[in-house]
């Protein structure tokens, strides 16, 4: 009787074990779905110099769904108020302060563990550049934070890389 204890008890752990290894529901791509709040932004120049883009406090959100889909937005927290009080009439330098204070898009999100990397398939962003592309971004993830590194910045392009990082917004 023993040993058919044994056996079953060894039969349901493999069982559990080959599960678990093929459950999506275990996967990064399904522990990533909810709302995530930014922690950073850091640019990394040729020369090893580092600039923030959107400050050293910027705000920003994303969001990743169950159904694969994605939304970004990051916001430099100081940003000069449109004295006439309608974005269609800027100054041209209020104008460039949001332009260069901001930066979101959306589309659908894919993960390969294997390689570490989260993919980004842009359907339409701010910089319209990045539009109806896939961009792989390499990351690290710790369970409450993500942080990934964008390869083709919209300030720059491959000459500068940048450091993203977002903590998990706890509900």
């Amino acid at each position: 009787m023993k040993k058919i204890i044994v056996l079953l008890l060894l039969s349901g752990a493999t069982c559990m074990l080959h599960a678990q290894q093929s459950n999506p529901a275990r996967s990064l791509q399904k522990k990533l779905i909810g709302t995530w709040a930014l922690v950073s932004v850091v640019n990394i120049h040729p020369d090893s110099s580092r600039d923030y883009p959107y400050g050293e406090n910027p705000q920003g959100l994303l969001m990743f769904d169950e159904k694969g889909n994605y939304a970004i937005q990051i916001l430099k927290a100081e940003r000069p108020k449109i004295a006439s009080g309608d974005k269609n009439k800027c100054t041209p330098e209020e104008s460039t302060a949001l332009v260069q204070g901001s930066n979101s898009h959306f589309g659908k999100y894919k993960v390969d563990e294997k390689k570490n990397s989260i993919s980004f398939i842009i359907e339409h962003a701010f910089y319209p550049n990045w539009e109806g592309t896939e961009q792989e971004r390499f990351y690290t993830y710790t369970g409450n934070e993500i942080k990934y590194v964008v390869t083709h910045t919209t300030q720059g392009g491959q000459k500068v890389i940048a450091e993203v990082a977002w903590r998990r917004i706890k509900g």
